[in-house]
């Protein structure tokens, strides 16, 4: 009796087509199913990277076994009569395409391509491709079932020896993928690669496994026909968790996750309330995992954060301090927006420039300010002093100009050593700069030469008095620190404007009345 027969139609009961809508949902959900799910690892393998070569190789398998559940969910529609073309053109010709794909995806995966000659790579894969043509052109259907029946929904090949041949090919070919994976794995670098690869293994093992049990033993209409074909779900979804395991074959832009957490700028990613979703090292170590945890980052920053955040606009350099208990470091912020699952969130980046802060304030204090003493310099001295003469001209107020000498003081670097000179200096320059401060303002001119003025027409006897209790506090110094000794000060005074009208010219009068005081002592 051949084996062979026609599709009766549907089997209906008394009330209608309830057999034939059953028959449909149970194809919906054993073909169905599956081609959505190589259609979403399809596409989710090659937008993660459409440019790498075991994405796109990737791609194509899963799109192969989308075919092959497609082919057997048309099959099943038609006519049995159609089954052995469809499954010649189709079926047969998809299965041939899938090792070459997979030892072509292995061996570049496992980098062991770069070992075999240009001139066979990657051609040698899709040598049995040669079999399809030579099928269609001599007619033989080398490689397809020829023998099909129905039995209840499903149209079924016969498992005869050309059956048990092809799946034994495909069984064998399948435990070859094996050896690339293990060379690789005895050659990996990093426990990270060969955890890969061992996950790679057991897929294709689970694989063969379920290749045997589904494809040896005929369930006849218990299962769909070819019911082998689903180890290719098991061997995609093996693939899929190593691929968010271990990153792998991961998303063009994902390669930037690394950087994300290796940046030893605090970096983190909140959504639009403030919410911290994700933190760098960097991050924790800033703000602490408990505030991380528990507290939106508008609570931890100024106002105008949470403005332009709201307003979605780029943050750009923004300083700002950041708000903790312990500490109350100075931030720039740098910020824009990132799309994560479809929602909008925004990655910030908080440098801790405070130690920056300082230095650059620091330096900008040094270019106006004397390093040793901290009073400012004579840069600074000649800029005030000419707003203070040009104030005193259009007050019509006279000015005192005051040059400090300190007498001795090579005697006092060479028998105490010149960190004692140093704190002579030090000292000097705070009495200089108390006395100047109610009156107009002192600098270091260089070495041990100081200088001063006294605005809003300052008296001979307040200039007097000045210079009296700043020689007194010197000298008190001196007694208490180092003894007697003959360190004092020589101070030349000079008036605007009976002296002269310009800073130079007081400068040069009052130069030489501290040499006159320093030649009476």
């Amino acid at each position: 009796m051949s084996l062979v027969r026609k599709a009766g139609k549907n089997k209906r009961n008394k009330n209608g087509d309830v057999v034939g809508l059953k028959d449909e949902l149970v194809l919906l959900i054993t073909h169905g199913l599956p081609i959505l799910f190589f259609t979403y690892m399809a596409t989710d393998v090659l937008l993660r990277n459409k440019r790498k070569t075991e994405n796109v190789l990737l791609c194509l398998i899963c799109l192969c076994y989308l075919l092959l559940f497609a082919e057997e969910y048309v099959r099943n529609q038609v006519s049995i009569e159609y089954s052995r073309l469809l499954s010649s053109v189709w079926f047969s010709s998809t299965g041939i395409l899938i090792p070459g794909l997979c030892f072509h995806f292995l061996f570049k995966l496992t980098r062991l391509e770069a070992s075999m000659p240009r001139i066979v790579y990657p051609y040698i894969f899709y040598l049995p491709l040669l079999l399809i043509i030579v099928s269609f052109v001599t007619g033989a259907e080398l490689i397809s079932a020829q023998q099909f029946y129905e039995l209840g929904m499903w149209k079924l090949p016969v498992y005869n020896t050309r059956y048990y041949l092809t799946l034994t090919i495909a069984v064998i070919t399948e435990i070859l993928f094996l050896i690339p994976l293990f060379i690789a794995k005895q050659r990996a670098d990093t426990d990270e690669q060969k955890s890969i690869y061992h996950l790679l293994i057991i897929g294709i093992i689970a694989s063969i496994i379920l290749n045997c049990v589904l494809g040896y033993i005929n369930y006849g209409g218990n299962m769909p026909p070819y019911p082998y074909i689903y180890n290719g779900i098991i061997w995609c979804y093996l693939l899929r968790h190593t691929m968010h395991r271990h990153d792998f074959l991961s998303y063009y832009d994902k390669r930037y996750e690394k950087l994300f957490h290796l940046n030893p700028d605090p970096i983190v990613l909140i959504d639009l309330e403030g919410k911290i979703k994700e933190a760098n090292s960097g991050a924790i170590n800033l703000l602490g995992a408990h505030t991380i945890s528990s507290t939106p980052i508008f609570n931890l920053l100024s106002d105008r954060i949470k403005e332009q955040i709201h307003d979605r606009k780029v943050i750009y350099h923004y300083e700002t301090k950041l708000l903790l208990e312990n500490k109350q470091p100075l931030l720039q912020i740098d910020g824009d927006y990132v799309s994560v699952d479809n929602e909008l969130h925004v990655l910030l980046i908080l440098r801790n420039i405070t130690m920056q802060k300082k230095y650059q304030e620091e330096i900008q204090f040094l270019a106006f300010h004397d390093p040793l003493t901290r009073i400012p310099n004579r840069r600074l001295f000649h800029k005030k002093l000419n707003e203070a003469l040009s104030e005193a001209q259009q007050s019509n107020e006279t000015l005192a100009l005051l040059l400090i000498d300190l007498d001795q003081m090579k005697w006092l670097n060479d028998n105490w050593g010149h960190l004692a000179g140093d704190e002579v200096l030090i000292q000097a320059a705070r009495i200089i700069g108390d006395k100047a401060t109610p009156y107009g303002m002192a600098a270091r001119m260089g070495g041990d030469e100081f200088i001063m003025y006294a605005r809003h027409s300052p008296s001979e006897y307040q200039i007097q008095a000045i210079i009296s209790e700043m020689q007194l506090a010197l000298t008190q110094y001196m007694k208490k620190f180092f003894g007697e000794t003959s360190v004092g000060m020589s101070i030349g005074v000079s008036y605007y404007p009976a002296d002269g009208t310009d800073g130079q010219t007081l400068i040069n009068i009052a130069d030489k009345a501290m040499y006159q005081m320093k030649k009476s002592r």
